[in-house]
């Protein structure tokens, strides 16, 4: 910075810091005016009701005034609001500033790494070997005359080659050394490069090592003003203006590559040897950003006379062509190459902007809010603090002279004049002795503010070395990192957690002193690995690490300082395959700059919750709210000294104690600078995930390199652990039970030989799903501990559950069917039933495996991962099935109810009144008894188990021991098994006799009577036989029909007859057996009585 910079700021320190309150203004645009603050000549601050801006009165680069706008806890000027254009004119106006000031182009994303394929790219080049002398390459065009020119080219330099080169030669037919590019060694092994243009032969002074890397070399000339440049590298190494000859450059010649042509396109001397590439010429004279996007294999909108091509070019036969690798090494300064946005002026009351370049000075305007601002002023207004005095003391007296006048801190204006590596140490130093000496009354809020300009001003010191610092050693650079980290270390001590709440208005948080200890090192680390290759400076919160390393080597990974308490360190390293990756594009260095923080969680606001959606749960926890529960560790890594991102791995230890009642599901997230800029940022979790959770420590996966930490999802536990056991032991118990209960049910429905219907064949298959998955419910905490054999047991869990529910959705159409008549044949019906049954769960499950493999699982248990959206692969179906199972339910109630109020109606008036409240109640009771567990309707208080742990009880209960329903309701009272079961057992009874006589006669006959017994007939005193036997002429009708299936030679007799009350059908079956007879009912006699009246 110059001095009149220097000493402009120290004026205007002392007139803000002097100043008395603020003259009024006229009222502004914005409608609430507060007026402006006049500074003197060195700028002026316009208040409006939301911001502050502060127009800076002198000239710097964009970097530098971004730099110092930070340093003042504000920002460079955006107008993309009205309220900004009209503090801007308003501003402007007073100060009768009419040139170009520094804006920010805030559509523009900030500088950030890139992908490796465009820090790296790959170019044919060409070869010229240093066996022969005769190489060259021409280029194949026809240039017209010029009265500007540009030519860039990329070399590689032969380190054994000493001599003087050509690089390229232009020559016309009416002059030889038109334009020429030359080169030459000197003695301390350098390459210096001249031009020769129109003849004349320009000074050797522009230069770059002969390290044998490659180098990229800009000329530039033009007629008007006859300045002529040489650029390396992107940097403008020689200049100067004037030639012999003003003239334009002749036209129809010959550019030569390698060779000096002493004659047009002959007479070849002087050779170059190394490889050539990426020629580029224009007919205008590029500026200094445009050689600068250049150099980082940005394209230019500025059409090029010759772009390189090798089919427009002719070598000579010992030219060859190879493939190189280009570092682009500015990718990331993006912003800066492409020129920086201005404001120009103004036109009907709208801004006009233009892109400038960067590294022109010009003035700026710094924005901040209203409330900061004030805030800053009253800070400033303060009382000297015991650190302030001491501080500037040691720095400089005469300012500590100004401050004793103005009883206020001029220290962020002065800082804005550290401009080297010197500077910053002394200030550092200074400001760890005034730490030490002023330990006993500690910082105030005043102090914290100051010390965190300090560390951002010196963040910011630029990284090419000064004349005082050519010849700076590795201990000096050393000592700059170890003060700086001690000052830092300083301010995020704990015991200023309350402090930081006290400045909370002026200073984003503790991850500003984060962000300027990451520019520090990233700044100095060539440096800091120039003698060495690991560095190491460990403070009592602060631990860095900065170790450089081949890349076939890999990564060694960092670890925080141990302690006792725990085993478990916080650690983080760099996958191994992308540092495998970089070596592979053409990296060759690696240097890792690692930090560890463990001081900055009680730094945070407690009662500020950080803002995140929290995780699903199964309803057993309430969520609270989010918070820092870690330290905070950050990896950065440079390959060949630029700056690229990489996937990381990092464990971190749990510091957050857990109270009664409480519970933590940690969260891997990063600090995103860009995410709310005013605020300075906030946490984010886009690209990390959790690899691992284990007691007090959790892994994480995150796909790029910043800083990192665990924040843990605070949630309070609405069951305690006694109930969680309890309703764990209920759940395996009632698995076991219906487990039993649906295998016995299956058995009875297979041995008794229940009558084969669509009903049973239906109950067996929600039988065999329900069941299945019962079993492995009971068996997945035995397979937790192998990751595949959890995620096959959490695949066949998720099929079976997802069968048990399509089986009970085939109930209820069953059901529905049987309500409202259905035209549909039996065997179309089970085929679509079978299809929905299995078919649909195989469906659901093959596609959730597909969309969502490496998140279908959870990490701690072999189930379904309620943390994202897998989950409604299953909840979806299941809230699908219940809702239209509970329609199902609705109508057969309805019609149910219906049914017993036509058979109240039917009753005597006398007891009607007495009975239709029975039988309405009994109506609506019995099916939603019967239907409930078959239907799954049990599974729909799952949703209330969140709000009492009795409703959580309620839940197990009723579908833990679902299987044990079903078979009370399905086997034990169902009366199909129970006339099954009685058929056996009179069946058994009926082959233990055998002495009963066949019957002589069972078809009735004209010619003969029915004689339905022989030797045995029965006896007149059996009630069942004498209804049946009455003499011909009774008013009964009897019918005998041979039934094949007693055999050949049984029967079976129908008789019909009048009875008193109801009508009444028999149906009577003999069967043959042994020479005894036993009675009709022991004999296999089964009666259904059907009353006229209607049952359900």
């Amino acid at each position: 910075m110059t001095g009149a910079l220097y000493t402009g700021l120290m004026l205007f320190s002392i007139v803000v810091v002097c100043e008395s309150e603020p003259t009024q203004a006229g009222p502004d645009r914005t409608g609430d005016s507060y007026g402006s603050d006049h500074v003197g000549q060195a700028g002026l601050v316009h208040l409006t009701s939301h911001w502050a801006f502060q127009l800076i009165n002198e000239s710097l680069t964009y970097s530098r005034a971004d730099s110092f706008c930070r340093g003042q806890f504000s920002s460079i000027l955006t107008l993309d609001q009205l309220e900004d254009r009209e503090g801007a004119r308003e501003l402007l106006h007073q100060a009768g500033i009419h040139s170009p000031i520094w804006v920010q182009n805030s559509r523009r994303a900030p500088p950030t790494s890139v992908n490796l394929y465009k820090q790296y790219l790959k170019f044919s080049a060409l070869n010229f070997p240093k066996e022969s002398r005769d190489g060259f390459s021409r280029v194949n065009m026809s240039f017209p005359a010029v009265s500007s020119i540009s030519v860039c080219v990329r070399v590689q330099w032969d380190p054994q080659w000493n001599d003087v080169s050509t690089i390229f030669s232009y020559a016309a037919p009416v002059f030889t050394n038109e334009f020429q590019l030359r080169s030459q060694v000197d003695a301390q092994g350098r390459i210096l490069l001249a031009l020769i243009i129109h003849g004349k032969h320009l000074p050797y002074k522009a230069s770059f090592p002969n390290d044998g890397a490659w180098h990229q070399i800009c000329v530039t000339w033009q007629q008007s003003s006859g300045r002529w440049a040489i650029y390396v590298d992107g940097d403008r190494k020689d200049m100067g203006t004037g030639t012999e000859i003003s003239r334009d450059i002749h036209g129809d010649g010959i550019l030569i590559l390698g060779q000096d042509q002493d004659s047009f396109g002959g007479n070849f001397t002087e050779p170059f040897f190394g490889n050539i590439t990426d020629l580029n010429v224009w007919n205008i004279s590029l500026e200094a950003r445009h050689v600068r996007a250049l150099n980082a294999c940005l394209p230019l909108t500025q059409e090029a006379l010759f772009s390189w091509d090798l089919d427009h070019l002719s070598s000579h036969p010992v030219v060859r062509q190879v493939e190189a690798f280009l570092q682009c090494p500015a990718v990331h300064h993006q912003m800066e190459l492409q020129g920086c946005k201005t404001l120009q002026g103004w036109s009907d009351q709208l801004p006009l902007f233009d892109m400038t370049d960067c590294s022109d000075p010009l003035r700026f305007i710094c924005r901040s809010s209203r409330e900061r601002y004030l805030k800053m002023k009253q800070m400033s207004e303060s009382k000297p603090t015991s650190f302030m005095t001491h501080f500037i003391m040691l720095s400089n007296k005469t300012q500590y002279f100004w401050f004793s006048v103005c009883s206020q801190s001029v220290f962020s204006h002065q800082l804005s004049a550290l401009t080297s590596l010197t500077e910053a140490t002394v200030q550092l130093d200074a400001c760890i002795q005034a730490l030490e000496d002023t330990q006993e009354d500690g910082l105030q809020p005043v102090d914290m503010v100051s010390l965190i300009q300090v560390l951002s001003m010196a963040a910011d010191i630029p990284t090419q070395p000064d004349t005082y610092m050519t010849n700076h050693s590795l201990e000096s650079v050393q000592q700059l990192s170890l003060k700086f980290i001690n000052v830092a270390d300083s301010i995020i001590s704990q015991d200023n957690a309350p402090k930081w709440q006290a400045i909370k208005e002026v200073v984003n948080g503790p991850m500003d002193v984060v962000k300027s200890i990451d520019r520090m090192v990233t700044r100095l680390s060539p440096r800091l690995m120039a003698e060495t290759n690991h560095m190491t400076i460990h403070s009592p919160n602060i631990k860095l690490e900065v170790q450089q390393q081949n890349l076939l080597e890999g990564s060694r990974g960092f670890c925080g300082p141990e302690t006792d308490k725990s085993t478990s360190l916080d650690c983080i390293s760099v996958v191994h395959q992308k540092i495998q990756g970089l070596f592979n594009n053409g990296r060759e260095t690696l240097t890792l700059v690692n930090t560890w923080y463990g001081s900055l969680r009680p730094l945070f606001n407690p009662e500020e919750n950080i803002s995140l959606v929290p995780t699903v749960t199964d309803g057993s926890q309430r969520y609270l709210g989010t918070v820092l529960g870690s330290s905070v560790i950050s990896t950065t890594v440079l390959a060949d000294a630029e700056r690229v991102s990489t996937p990381v791995r990092f464990q971190l230890q749990h510091r957050v104690q857990s109270p009664i009642g409480t519970v933590y599901d940690p969260v891997c997230a990063f600090w995103d600078f860009d995410l709310n800029p005013e605020a300075g940022g906030w946490w984010n979790t886009k690209g990390c995930e959790v690899v691992s959770r284990q007691y007090g420590y959790t892994v994480c996966d995150c796909n790029h390199t910043t800083n990192f930490a665990l924040l843990l999802q605070v949630y309070e536990a609405q069951r305690n652990p006694e109930n969680e056991k309890a309703l764990q032991v209920l759940t395996f118990i009632g698995c076991g039970v219906s487990l039993c209960g649906l295998l016995f049910t299956f058995i009875l429905f297979i041995a008794v030989g229940v009558p084969k219907s669509d009903r049973t064949t239906v109950h067996k298959n929600l039988i065999i799903a329900l069941g299945t998955a019962e079993l492995l419910l009971m068996c997945s905490d035995g397979a937790s501990a192998n990751e595949v054999a959890c995620f096959v047991v959490t695949a066949l869990l998720h099929l079976f559950f997802m069968a048990s529910f399509t089986w009970m959705l085939v109930e209820g159409l069953l059901l529905w069917s049987k309500v409202v008549s259905v035209n549909i044949s039996e065997d179309r019906r089970m085929k679509l039933y079978y299809i929905i049954g299995w078919g649909l769960p195989v469906l659901i499950v093959g596609v959730t495996l597909a969309v969502s493999v490496d998140e279908y699982k959870s990490d701690d248990h072999c189930w379904l991962n309620v943390k994202n959206d897998t989950i409604w692969a299953f909840v979806g179906p299941v809230v699908f099935v219940l809702a239209v199972n509970a329609v199902v339910l609705c109508r057969v109630v309805m019609v149910t109810v219906s049914s017993a109020r036509r058979r109240a109606k039917m009753l005597s008036p006398s007891s009607a009144s007495k009975m239709q409240t029975f039988d309405l109640t009994w109506a609506v009771t019995r099916p939603v008894l019967i239907l409930l567990p078959v239907l799954g309707l049990t599974w729909l208080c799952g949703v209330l188990v969140h709000m009492s742990v009795v409703v959580a009880y309620i839940f197990v209960a009723l579908n833990a021991f679902q299987g044990l329903y079903i078979f009370l309701v399905y086997a034990v009272y169902n009366s199909e098994v129970r006339n099954a079961i009685k058929r056996i057992k009179e069946k058994r009874k009926a082959l233990s006799f055998t002495n009963c006589s066949q019957p002589t006669s069972f078809l009735p006959s004209q010619r003969a009577p029915v004689t339905p017994w022989g030797r045995c007939p029965p006896t007149p005193s059996s009630p069942e036989t004498s209804e049946t036997s009455g003499p011909p002429s009774s008013t009964s009708t009897s019918l005998v029909i041979k039934n094949e299936s007693f055999g050949k030679e049984s029967f079976v007799s129908f008789s019909l007859k009048p009875a008193s009350g109801n009508q009444v059908v028999q149906l009577t079956g003999y069967k043959p057996s042994g020479t005894l007879c036993p009675s009709p009912r022991s004999a296999g006699e089964w009666r259904v009585r059907a009353l006229t009246e209607s049952n359900l």
